[in-house]
Parts: structure tokens; C-alpha cells; sequence
């Protein structure tokens, strides 16, 4: 195996876990030798996704799509996203006859309920006749893996996520406001409805909530809840800062897969508050590294007397090198399952 074709929906402008696991994925397993193309909107018109404009929808076709996944003449193809560009790909695939994987990063059904009314019943439907096609969909935990199997999708491997934690690190000094009152509540993510932030704007907690990130919503937010501060999205060392300077990560999302955003709290020494569902429950439960509970202004209170050096410590179980082998583990048992059966 020496070259992987990964096709995504999700990339740049967006800002967000997919985007983030995808790119260091690919660079570690460039740094193994390998050979990794992305096949992204980048290379097409594209057009607003409808209630999202920070996601463009590539405009093209099936028949473009399968040119350009011959062109790449890689040795596997995985296809990230079930969007216009996965799609076409996964056509492509099956079209030709080429042996591919999925990966699951977004609780869709869920997402879209959120906007409009849309039983879960058809979205999963959807989705499982979309990844059940491949070789192998990649779940990032187990609580995911135990209700997508529940579900009726076959064939889940296990890919986790990573933190680089030479960037995501304690700073001393905040670039909060000096005049910001203590304690600091942060949330950091994208400001849309499906990512539940109200519950935290809600929460009735001392000193002050602060919210790092864009989205559909962050305008309205912003008018709704004046004395909350709303930095907009960072990047880099800056997004690191803006983690380090606060006192509790407060993570009030149902329908995140992971939540890479709370291995960037942790290794920041950050402790989480959240409520005990997929995502939080797979990376917080059963350590010392943050709360977990339905009363989430509890959670939020009680996490302040975490232990921020148990944080860093439960982050760095999580490295992309590990995330990068375990990808690489999967498309080799996807390669060697079709071959087998193939032979068969």
C-alpha cells in the first residue's frame, strides 16, 4: 500500500474537526512514505450549502468525479464526507469495481432534525445503504460503533482521534480581557444550532462565558446574549491561548461523533464540563480529567476544582501518530478483506 485517495466534502475555508483530522492524518502518513491526494471542492465551482454558507457544495458530475479518481491512480480510495463530492465517489467505486472505506465523522440524522422535519428513521436509512456499500467505515469510538451497529451498519473499524500537544499546551498568560470576570466558562466549536450552545448560554454561573468559533448563528447569538463575549473563530497558537485562559471548557453538544475540540481543551490543562453522551462519555468518562453530568451547570461548577495537570495528562493519550496507524491499520484490512473475498 503506498498511495490513498481521500475524498471529502468537507475542507477549507471550513474549520472544524473533520478538516483538522483529515489534514494531520495525511501528514503523518506522509511522513511514512506514503503517497495521500485529497480530492476537495477546492478544484470545482461551488455553491452555498442552503442555512450553512460556510459549507460549499462542489458543482460537478459523476463522470468528472470518476475521472478524476483514475487520474490519481492510487491504491485505495476513502471516501470522508456523504456529501456531493462522497457521493460521487462512492459511484465511482462501485462503478469500477474499486475497493474503498468510508468514515462516519457527523451525526447527520441528528443535524438535519435540527433543521427541519425529517424522520431519523430515513436519514439512517440513507446512510446505511451509503457506508454498508464499502470495505470498512471508520468510527472514531466505541459509543459510536455500538449505535451504528445497532443501526444495521456493517463492517466498523475504529479510527480515534488525535491532539498536537506541542501547540495545544498551558500558557501563563491570558489573551482574555484583562477586566473579564472570574471564572472563565469557554465553549470553542461552530456556532450552529445542532451544537446546542444555548445550553451553556443558559447556564446560570458566576464571572463569565466566552464563545470561540463562527457559524449560522453566531449574529443572532450574538444580539441575544449581549454579556457574553463572542471572539469569533482562531487559529493556531492564537486558538490555544483562547483555550488556555479559561477555567472550565463547557461542551454542550448531543450529537458530536467525538468532539475533537475536547482533546485541545485537556491538553491545554482545561477541564471539561459536558453531559454524558457519546463523545464526552468515550474521552472524559471514567478519568479525572472533568465532569459529566445532566445538570450541566453543575458539571460546569464542579469542574473547577479539576485538576488542570490530570487534564494534560489524559490528552496525551491521544497523539495523530496513533490516529495516522490506525487509519492505515483499517485500509490494509479493508485491501486484504476485498482480496480475500475476491479470491473467494
Amino acid at each position: 500500500m503506498t498511495s490513498i485517495l481521500i475524498v471529502t466534502d468537507a475542507w477549507h475555508p471550513q474549520i472544524n474537526g473533520v478538516v483538522r483530522s483529515l489534514e494531520r492524518t495525511a501528514e503523518e502518513l506522509r511522513a511514512r512514505g506514503l503517497r495521500i491526494e485529497f480530492l476537495t471542492p477546492a478544484v470545482f465551482r461551488t455553491l452555498p450549502c442552503p442555512t450553512y454558507p460556510e459549507i460549499r457544495l462542489s458543482l460537478t458530475t459523476a463522470a468528472t468525479v470518476l475521472q478524476r479518481v483514475e487520474a490519481a491512480a492510487c491504491d485505495h480510495l476513502h471516501i470522508a464526507t456523504e456529501g456531493p463530492l462522497g457521493m460521487m465517489a462512492r459511484a465511482a467505486a462501485l462503478k469500477t469495481g474499486r475497493v474503498f472505506t468510508t468514515s462516519y465523522h457527523t451525526r447527520f440524522p441528528e443535524y438535519l432534525s435540527a433543521r427541519l422535519p425529517v424522520p431519523l428513521s430515513w436519514s439512517y436509512a440513507w446512510l446505511r445503504r451509503f457506508h454498508n456499500a464499502g470495505q470498512g467505515c471508520m468510527v472514531a469510538t466505541r459509543s459510536l460503533e455500538d449505535d451504528l451497529r445497532a443501526r444495521g451498519f456493517t463492517h466498523l473499524m475504529r479510527w480515534s482521534r488525535g491532539v498536537d500537544e506541542t501547540l495545544f499546551k498551558p500558557y501563563h498568560d491570558s489573551v482574555l480581557p484583562d477586566d473579564l470576570p472570574r471564572p472563565v466558562f469557554m465553549n470553542v466549536g461552530r456556532v450552529a444550532v445542532e451544537k446546542n450552545i444555548t445550553a451553556f448560554l443558559d447556564l446560570d454561573l458566576p464571572g463569565s462565558k466566552v464563545v470561540v468559533g463562527a457559524g449560522p448563528q453566531l449574529d443572532s447569538l450574538r444580539k441575544a446574549y449581549p454579556d457574553v463575549l463572542f471572539t469569533g473563530p482562531k487559529v493556531g497558537e492564537d486558538l490555544a491561548r483562547h483555550y488556555a485562559s479559561a477555567d472550565v471548557f463547557v461542551f454542550p453538544s448531543l450529537t458530536d461523533t467525538f468532539g475533537n475540540v475536547l482533546l485541545e481543551a485537556l491538553a491545554c490543562g482545561i477541564p471539561v464540563a459536558a453531559f454524558p453522551v457519546m463523545g464526552p462519555l468515550d474521552v472524559i468518562g471514567g478519568t479525572d480529567a472533568g465532569v459529566l453530568s445532566e445538570d450541566l451547570r453543575q458539571a460546569a461548577l464542579d469542574a473547577l476544582e479539576v485538576s488542570r495537570a490530570a487534564c494534560r495528562r489524559v490528552a496525551l493519550h491521544y497523539t495523530w501518530a496513533a490516529s495516522a496507524d490506525a487509519f492505515l491499520s483499517n485500509v490494509l484490512a479493508a485491501q486484504q478483506a476485498a482480496g480475500c473475498r475476491g479470491a473467494a
